[in-house]
């Protein structure tokens, strides 16, 4: 497992790691989840992702749970929460960066998480109706209050996060350290094109999510929706509309042999892909089970054996 900074940050994250999305508490309960916790440090990846929003609490509750039940060191390893989106209908608990949500928001994370800090945290998405410095004046007093030791963005433009980095600039208050996008071999502009400026001007780091496009970057949805698949949940039907577009498909389908040639498997292929891309700090996995995860940690190995003309080949497919 390599270790990376996160931006231009002194920390360091594994080039992997695991995030709880979907998976707690809709696919794992406490036991699968301590099951894939285990592998993933026996494994070296020392960053786990969480959200508020995530089965509405319901996944750092069990997070909390486990490493509480693990005994793992605290130092040892990190934890990210987001918020935005929120757990209640209110007019200031839904929807929204202010700071009064935002304020509160972190205390009820830190509570569900049984921690006295999050290592990263996240403003889940940019919030039109709040003004920016209040959002940047809010995560910053996390950050000095010791709530949190980082913050920064997920799926926010590269605009809206300059804007957010030059106010805190300004006033002198804790900057955005890093953005949680999406990324892999379908969703790549952001990452490769529009925030290119960003990791030398401010040093953004990247936590980057779904590397496998929902689980269509393993050819497991080549012949129809699988059984226990994400597809196939209640409540996620968009994601079924995704991974089942034609022109999706063909890609996977001309990968095989690539992924044939360096003895991998296709999801170890586009994860390790992803791993390539200097820029990103950590590629989160998620996974229903422990053997799953087991087998997309191998990333890792595969990663190194991605030449120039193996790139080239994997890009004339994805582009052409």
């Amino acid at each position: 497992m390599e270790y990376r900074r996160l931006g231009s940050a002194g920390l360091k994250v594994s080039e992997l790691s695991f995030g709880s999305w979907v998976t707690f508490h809709s696919q794992l309960d406490d036991r699968r989840a301590l099951d894939c916790i285990r592998v993933a440090l026996d494994s070296g990846i020392n960053f786990f992702d969480n959200a508020e929003g995530y089965a509405a609490g319901e996944s750092e509750v069990i997070m909390g749970r486990v490493f509480k039940k693990l005994g793992v060191r605290r130092s040892s390893y990190c934890v990210s929460t987001k918020f935005y989106w929120g757990l209640h209908e209110g007019p200031n608990e839904k929807n929204t960066l202010n700071r009064k949500y935002l304020m509160q928001a972190i205390d009820g994370s830190l509570a569900r998480l049984q921690l006295d800090c999050v290592d990263l945290v996240f403003c889940h998405r940019p919030d039109p109706h709040t003004p920016i410095e209040e959002t940047v004046r809010a995560m910053s007093d996390m950050v000095t209050q010791g709530k949190a030791l980082y913050w920064g963005t997920s799926e926010w433009s590269a605009d809206q996060i300059l804007e957010a980095w030059r106010v805190a600039d300004r006033h002198h208050l804790h900057k955005p350290q890093m953005e949680q996008p999406q990324y892999n071999l379908f969703v790549r502009d952001k990452v490769e094109r529009e925030f290119s400026s960003l990791y030398s001007e401010i040093g953004l780091g990247l936590t980057t999510w779904s590397p496998l496009a929902s689980g269509v970057l393993t050819g497991k949805y080549n012949k129809g929706i699988p059984k226990g698949s994400r597809a196939s949940l209640s409540g996620y039907e968009w994601i079924a509309e995704r991974v089942m577009a034609k022109e999706k498909l063909d890609v996977v389908r001309q990968l095989e042999p690539i992924a044939r040639e360096l003895e991998c498997t296709l999801g170890q292929l586009a994860i390790a892909w992803c791993a390539a891309n200097r820029n990103v700090s950590t590629v989160i996995l998620g996974a229903s089970s422990s053997e799953q995860l087991r087998e997309n940690i191998q990333s890792c190995a595969v990663r190194a054996r991605l030449t120039p003309e193996v790139m080239g080949k994997i890009n004339a497919i994805v582009t052409e």
